[in-house]
Formats: structure tokens, C-alpha cells, sequence
């Protein structure tokens, strides 16, 4: 499922910015191409709600790295597009709404945090039981069905 919104949020981005910015979802140690985006997921969680209902939190970190000499300035303008794009993703026939929204830029480099939490219903398999026979007799009855003598 993380791996899945990965995907969902690179071809967002992609879509929104085009062929121009490299879009990476493993990191990276030598040859960067600026400007750049990584798409990373932080710290998913799942809550049990009722039997088979979890709550999935899952909130991504959305690395900009620009390649103009005005940080501050490009990053303004990346924000603005990222609010929208990443606004709504479509997984499988699903809208899932992108909520707490967060940039932040630091030492050059653009954080844009943000939450794609939903429910999720998961299909457990469960052991059946094996067969078990029971006798049953009633008051006054001997087991082969006929009346006890009195």
C-alpha cells in the first residue's frame, strides 16, 4: 500500500512538473540531478477501529532540491504548485485526500510534509473448526431413542 502512494504521489508530481525535475524514491549518493524531488514515506501507522476496520496514517515527506540561485523564491512558487497537486490522489477507482499539509524550507532544501490517511478493511482467514458430535438425549429416553420403563 505505502510503495502504491509512492507511485500515485511520483506520477503527480511528474504530472504537475513535467520531464524537467528527476523525481527519486531511493536515495541517491552520487550524481544528483538538480532540480530534483524524493518522495519519501515517514512513519506510517495502523490503528485496529472496529473488527475488521484499520485506520492506515500514512504521511510522506516530499524533498525539493532546487537548482536556481534564489532558494527562498523557487521554493515559494514549488509550494504553491505542490499544494495543489498533491491536494488529491487517485489509487485504484479512490480520491484520497492529501490533509496536514506542512512546507518548510531548510538550508536550501524544501520539506513538504504531508498525510494521506483512510480506512482499510482487511480480510482475515480464520481456522474453521473442526467437526465435533455431540449425543443428545431427553429426560425419560435411553440413547437408542426408545422410553425407559417406569
Amino acid at each position: 500500500m505505502i510503495n502504491q502512494i509512492v507511485e500515485v504521489v511520483s506520477l503527480a508530481l511528474n504530472s504537475e512538473f513535467g520531464d524537467g525535475y528527476k523525481i527519486y524514491t531511493e536515495e541517491v549518493e552520487q550524481e544528483m540531478e538538480n532540480p530534483c524531488f524524493f518522495v519519501i514515506s515517514s512513519a506510517p501507522k495502523k490503528r485496529i477501529f472496529r473488527g475488521r476496520k484499520y485506520f492506515r496514517t500514512n504521511t510522506f515527506c516530499i524533498q525539493y532540491i532546487p537548482a536556481a540561485e534564489d532558494i527562498q523564491t523557487e521554493c515559494n512558487h514549488v509550494i504553491e504548485r505542490l499544494f495543489s497537486c498533491l491536494e488529491y490522489i487517485r489509487m485504484d477507482a479512490a480520491l484520497i485526500r492529501g490533509k496536514k499539509m506542512e512546507p518548510e524550507v531548510k538550508d536550501g532544501v524544501l520539506y513538504f510534509f504531508v498525510n494521506y490517511d483512510f480506512f482499510v478493511y482487511e480480510k482475515k482467514e480464520t481456522e474453521k473448526m473442526g467437526e465435533v458430535l455431540t449425543k443428545v438425549g431427553v429426560k425419560g429416553q435411553v440413547e437408542d431413542g426408545s422410553k425407559e420403563k417406569e
